[in-house]
């Protein structure tokens, strides 16, 4: 029911890779950003959205089966929160992209949880209520892109229904969770039951195809069977009330589709207590409030090679990165057509070096420091160009999609 992380020209602001048809990998062993079904507009390929590598750096609290759990149990237990998901359906124009994932609601005037990963890069989002049927358009109050949360704003919405939620403080090793969620991008809620392995768990989240690194932390670890499409959805107790929100699973990439037997969630507490501070418009160095400041350029963030050229934010698969430079930075794939880069100076193979007076030595450093900066704003950016030649400009930021 998952995979995550997007790419977008540069809001710089949050990494997001979309695969171009006919560029998704084979067979990644790895833990996958648990949500997001990414569909190529080209030729409609289901694909994993994106392939991270694990590193748990907290062990398994012991060896533990799932519950033996009947169908028709699952089916209630998901039944109890189905309407109050709503499917996320997101295009990145700047890809030729769409993608998919879930959310949770949490008020009746549409206020909905879900992954930054899902929406980051969007130009465009519109959500579809389980419980109504109805669609939509949705903005984006604000984002945590280190701890991987997002709130969204449904217009024009009332009387939906909110999910219940319980404390994840009280959660124990070995009790039984369903993850509900979009997997596959079909529309249609699905859910799989398991139990819960390992509490407060450490990943280091490495976007195989972009060359960006996440590290998060107390989450929770379950062998519920989480797919693609199922980021921002939820996790739940036998009551059906929601514990955590899933967000990541270890799965091998086919082609055309991604599954894993171990994923992770966020536990409900942590994702609330964000929430609210976006809520409150409290921006701090991980949380941004408001509309997402734009730079226009495309960042390449892998260590290899490609003729494809770059296709994101931070550079989705086929972005060429550093490889064989020895100045350390960000180097740009392609500038968007009259954004400030551009109206900058800053062209294809520049390595960004500085952004508002801090040093830029990869690719996540720049995403993390637009976080603070909103449209409007200027700022000093710094680039080294193919001549290795040394230049500044100061910029005023436009608006963009979100990181």
């Amino acid at each position: 029911m998952s995979a995550p992380h997007t790419s977008a020209p540069a809001s710089l602001s949050g990494p997001h890779p979309h695969l171009p048809a006919g560029r998704a990998r084979k067979a990644f062993s790895t833990v996958a950003v648990a949500a997001m079904t990414v569909v190529a507009v080209m030729v409609g390929l289901v694909i994993g959205h994106a392939a991270w590598g694990s590193r748990s750096t907290a062990a398994t609290a012991g060896s533990v089966i799932a519950p033996s759990s009947s169908k028709s149990n699952v089916s209630s237990i998901a039944a109890k929160i189905d309407p109050a998901l709503v499917d996320v359906n997101v295009t990145f124009a700047y890809q030729q992209a769409r993608g998919a994932g879930t959310g949770i609601v949490l008020t009746s005037n549409g206020e909905v949880l879900t992954n930054n990963h899902v929406i980051n890069g969007a130009t465009s989002i519109s959500v579809t209520d389980i419980g109504n049927g109805k669609t939509y358009a949705a903005t984006v109050v604000g984002y945590d892109s280190t701890h991987d949360v997002a709130v969204l704003q449904l217009k024009g919405a009332s009387g939906l229904k909110a999910a219940t939620l319980a404390n994840s403080a009280k959660l124990a090793v070995g009790q039984a969770v369903v993850a509900v969620g979009n997997a596959g991008g079909t529309g249609t809620p699905t859910a799989a039951s398991g139990a819960i392995t390992g509490l407060n768990q450490s990943i280091t989240a490495s976007d195989q195809l972009d060359g960006t690194n996440e590290q998060l932390s107390g989450l929770i670890q379950v062998n519920a069977n989480v797919q693609s499409g199922d980021s921002g959805g939820a996790l739940v107790n036998t009551e059906g009330e929601v514990v955590g929100m899933d967000t990541a699973a270890s799965q091998s990439f086919s082609f055309q589709y991604a599954s894993g037997t171990q994923g992770f969630a966020i536990p409900i507490n942590q994702a609330i207590a964000i929430a609210k501070q976006i809520e409150r418009g409290k921006g701090t160095a991980d949380v941004h409030v408001g509309a997402t400041a734009f730079l226009g350029v495309l960042i390449s963030g892998s260590n290899y090679q490609s003729p494809y050229g770059s296709y994101g934010n931070y550079g989705s698969y086929g972005s060429y990165g550093n490889y064989g430079s020895a100045t350390s930075g960000a180097v740009v794939g392609g500038v968007v057509s009259g954004g400030p880069a551009a109206r900058a100076g800053l062209v294809a193979g520049d390595i960004i070096t500085s952004f508002a007076g801090k040093p830029v030595n990869s690719v996540t450093s720049i995403g993390k420091a637009m976080v603070a900066y909103h449209p409007g704003d200027r700022v000093q950016v710094g680039w080294t160009d193919s001549s290795g030649q040394s230049h500044t400009a100061t910029v005023q930021l436009a608006s963009g999609p979100p990181a």
